[in-house]
């Protein structure tokens, strides 16, 4: 199929060069412990997030993301705060199963700002399946490949997260370590580079009813354009959120979210991509469960917007 072979060739642009390898996220705001591991235990209590990203839905082979987090503080006056979180990613031919344990350590800054410091290590296996792909010229090297099965990859990260209950800022390289991998039989090569992040956000109220949050995230790897998403979102009422976000030079997308109960929230995003590729695909879709089991919202304002 012409798609597939489309999306191998993307797989194979990403292997033989550098590119952003990590995986993407519309509502970063609402995941941020895999981009930042001194969030772990920064809301105060349990917080358990579930989400699932189908990107590029028409092309065979497109990538989905699957994520699951928990992280919650030590204690209620506790500095230290813990995660843990598992990601599977799929693209084309390749599979990965990644678990992550984060620590964070906070000190107040201010009366209401505080500055988390956190460490992430990583276990990941990795496995491509060549058998997945459509190989028209059995001559190309690539017709004979051997698979990779469960190729292991340590790794470890550091963050900075400083926030208070308004807003907040951080930096982070999920990801220290650089890896370059080589097959000397079909000339092939995949290279992974550190990422730089740098997210920041703040909650105006507009109303005693209305609150107003535009967030920011940038990427920055060597050897990769500059990625900037720019996200507006709407707090309603403290239920109802509702937002725009541009990914620059990449995508649009609508973001929609519903405060259930003070325990358990659902959001959803539609991403429309505004680059060629958009002619192949129908867009991106990504939801998310939120659940708190203890929370105290009773003892606070209101609930955190981020």
């Amino acid at each position: 199929m012409k798609i597939r072979l489309l999306l191998f060739g993307l797989f194979l642009v990403s292997a033989t060069g550098v590119a952003q390898q990590e995986a993407q996220y519309t509502q970063y705001m609402y995941n941020t412990l895999n981009i930042n591991p001194g969030y772990a235990g920064s809301r105060g209590v349990t917080s358990i997030l579930a989400m699932h990203r189908n990107q590029w839905v028409g092309l065979d082979g497109a990538p989905q993301t699957s994520t699951v987090t928990m992280h919650t503080p030590m204690g209620v006056n506790s500095r230290v705060g813990l995660g843990v979180s598992f990601i599977n990613d799929e693209l084309g031919p390749s599979d990965e199963n990644t678990i992550s344990v984060d620590f964070s350590y906070t000190i107040p800054t201010s009366e209401n700002y505080k500055l988390a410091f956190g460490l992430k290590g990583t276990a990941a296996w990795l496995n491509v399946d060549f058998s997945k792909t459509n190989i028209f010229d059995q001559n190309d090297p690539f017709a004979n490949r051997t698979n990779i099965d469960d190729r292991f990859n340590p790794n470890v990260g550091i963050g900075a997260y400083w926030y208070s209950n308004k807003g907040y800022f951080g930096l982070s390289v999920p990801y220290l370590l650089e890896r370059t991998y080589y097959d000397n039989d079909v000339q092939y090569s995949a290279s992974e580079r550190m990422h730089l992040h740098l997210i920041a956000g703040y909650v105006f109220d507009l109303s005693s009813e209305i609150k107003f949050k535009p967030a920011l995230l940038t990427k920055i790897v060597q050897g990769a354009p500059l990625q900037v998403d720019l996200s507006a979102n709407f707090l309603f009422f403290d239920k109802l959120s509702l937002g725009a976000a541009y990914r620059w030079s990449a995508a649009v997308s609508g973001l929609v979210g519903f405060q259930i109960s003070d325990s358990l929230m659902i959001g959803y995003a539609y991403d429309k991509e505004t680059t060629r590729l958009g002619n192949f695909n129908s867009g991106s879709h990504e939801i998310f469960l939120r659940f708190e089991p203890f929370t105290r919202y009773d003892k606070v304002v209101s609930p955190r917007f981020f």
